[in-house]
């Protein structure tokens, strides 16, 4: 009997996010945690240049996947 391939998922986790550094222009990968919240928003400094952004995640049911944005602080 022949089983089939499983296609390996492409895309990023769903417990992970991303956003691009306003300062440096790297992308930031972070964690996500739905329990807190459809709306978050939170200052973390960048890993790369280390200045602080402003992190927004948004949930919805009909995205696809959450909207992970950052501002400078």
């Amino acid at each position: 009997m022949k089983r089939k391939k499983r296609r390996r998922r492409l895309g990023r986790p769903a417990d992970e996010g991303a956003y691009v550094c306003p300062s440096c222009g790297e992308q930031i990968v972070i964690p996500l945690d739905r329990s807190q919240g459809a709306e978050q928003r939170y200052v973390e400094d960048c890993p790369v240049c280390c200045n602080p952004n402003v992190v927004s995640v948004e949930y919805d049911p009909a995205w696809e996947s959450p909207r992970v944005s950052a501002v400078a602080e």
